[in-house]
């Protein structure tokens, strides 16, 4: 199995995190769950969990641990590549270090609707990009979290053109295509982790942030967020991985239940998602937040960040003709 060591090497230490090597006999496993309980992690991780002890007749269980309990997403990705932890959930987004092609899907504009981001997940470029990852990772995506497109929230003023970003300190993930697209729309973001995300915004380090609206409200932004922008730029997936080695370490019978439990827990999260998204943006509003929608429909945020960002990653995906490929799925 080839791993990227430069990578992996970083986080080493951060195996202390996890207790001790899962084993092929183990009766429990563990997840870990970047989002705290409430959001569609948690949602997913819980599907998984039940339909995994159903189809293992209670011989085998999961235990979730929320809330960067085991570590922060980038980490709990490495402890899975080298077996010391069993599952993890985390946005797409953390796993693109290891496996850039993956950032695909982290690609600006390409993914304009829920139904898209289930073409390419459950399709053939989701296959290729879920085998990329063993390959470069060491884990298996089993499962998807559909958790809907990346608004923009702050606490200083509402927010509708690309002027009105100016000023304004937004934190992003440590990722390089988000990164860019932030850039591309004249900010210079600040990349922090997901676990020190709340308190950055409650003590005003960072004036905003972008996540689904589910993962607003599980995580209590509106505590301290006043202002929501309605932007489509990126579509939020997050997918559950297995640790490859302790999947290939599993009876046949459990790989199975392992992988069917995947894909009922995956087209639940689709379910849960369009059936629970309109409620908690009403929601936030009644808690005070309140909702800006772009300027003359996006466009002037969608023409620079897709010409500026997308010729710059072609390489990292794996070239222009994975782009092209992904967009004929979803025929444009």
């Amino acid at each position: 199995m080839k791993f990227r060591k430069n990578v992996l090497l970083p986080f080493v230490a951060a195996a202390s995190l996890v207790a001790a090597a899962p084993s092929a006999l183990a009766a429990t496993f563990k997840m870990a769950v970047g989002d705290a309980a409430g959001g569609t992690q948690w949602e997913l991780g819980t599907s998984f969990a039940k339909s995994f002890e159903q189809k293992t007749g209670g011989k085998h269980k999961v235990d979730l641990f929320p809330n960067g309990q085991l570590g922060s997403e980038e980490d709990t990705i490495n402890n899975a590549s080298m077996g010391v932890l069993d599952f993890s959930i985390l946005a797409v987004n953390n796993i693109t270090p290891f496996s850039p092609t993956v950032g695909l899907l982290t690609m600006p504009y390409v993914i304009q609707s829920a139904e898209d981001a289930k073409k390419l997940t459950q399709g053939e470029v989701g296959k290729e990009l879920a085998a990329n990852t063993i390959r470069d990772a060491g884990v298996r995506i089993v499962g998807w979290a559909y958790s809907g497109f990346r608004v923009l929230t702050n606490s200083k003023k509402p927010v509708r053109t690309l002027d009105d970003l100016k000023g304004l300190v937004i934190r992003v993930p440590k990722n390089e295509i988000m990164i860019a697209s932030y850039q591309a729309w004249g900010v210079n973001p600040t990349p922090m982790s997901w676990s020190e995300t709340f308190t950055g915004l409650q003590q005003r380090v960072v004036d905003g942030q972008d996540n689904p609206y589910i993962t607003v409200s599980a995580m209590k932004f509106y505590e301290v967020q006043k202002y929501i922008t309605n932007v489509r730029y990126i579509f939020s997936l997050e997918p559950l991985v297995v640790s490859e080695s302790v999947f290939q370490e599993q009876k046949p019978d459990v790989q199975k239940a392992i992988l069917d439990a995947g894909r009922e827990a995956t087209e639940h999260s689709f379910k849960y998602l369009l059936e629970t998204e309109e409620k908690i943006k009403k929601d936030l509003v009644a808690r005070g937040m309140q909702i800006t929608e772009p300027a003359d429909g996006e466009k002037e945020w969608i023409a620079k960040a897709t010409t500026a960002v997308w010729p710059k990653f072609y390489k990292s995906i794996g070239g222009k003709e994975k782009l092209d490929r992904a967009l004929k799925t979803l025929g444009r």
